[in-house]
């Protein structure tokens, strides 16, 4: 019924708090439609990790613009949010919330998205137990690769990838 990367999002939100995971499976699932059927809501999604991310770590900045983008586009996107089983009133509540908490750059503490629909809970709690995770456990905030997670990883295809992009740029190809 739902779209396994969401599902992997909502594991990596709620089990091992892996915002950085969270943001990937999301991106990857989003980009593979073409740019004209991308839905923004995904955005919305992918943004309230990154904006975790970025608290987690201090970064009080970027976690106010990622919670501010999140929020601006999730509460236009109510249908949406609902139709993936999430109370979209209350997940925007929750969001100014906690750009009021990064506003007063407030230490990060872990939030739960809020799941109405019975059956995702269900599932949700069944991928925690398969996967030997506690749903909803706070996050650790003494593991540095969770928390330093964009340092730690491989970015050469990304680089490559950025370079080839500039490299048509230069040559006018799109």
């Amino acid at each position: 019924m739902y779209p396994k990367a969401y599902l992997d999002y909502l594991y990596h939100f709620h089990c091992d708090r892996d915002y950085f995971e969270c943001h990937e499976v999301l991106e990857e699932y989003w980009k593979e439609k073409d740019a004209s059927e991308r839905e923004v809501h995904w955005v919305g999604l992918i943004q309230i990790a990154v904006g975790l991310y970025h608290q987690r770590r201090g970064n009080f900045n970027g976690a106010s613009r990622m919670l501010q983008n999140a929020s601006r586009i999730l509460g236009n996107e109510a249908v949406a949010i609902e139709a993936l089983g999430l109370d979209s009133g209350e997940l925007v509540k929750l969001l100014e919330e906690r750009i009021v908490c990064v506003t007063k750059h407030e230490p990060y503490v872990s939030m739960n998205l809020p799941i109405v629909d019975p059956d995702l809970q269900l599932s949700c709690d069944a991928m925690a137990i398969s996967g030997g995770k506690v749903w909803g456990a706070a996050s650790d905030l003494h593991d540095g690769s969770l928390v330093n997670r964009h340092t730690l990883r491989d970015r050469s295809d990304v680089i490559a990838e950025r370079q080839r992009q500039l490299e048509l740029r230069k040559r006018g190809v799109d």
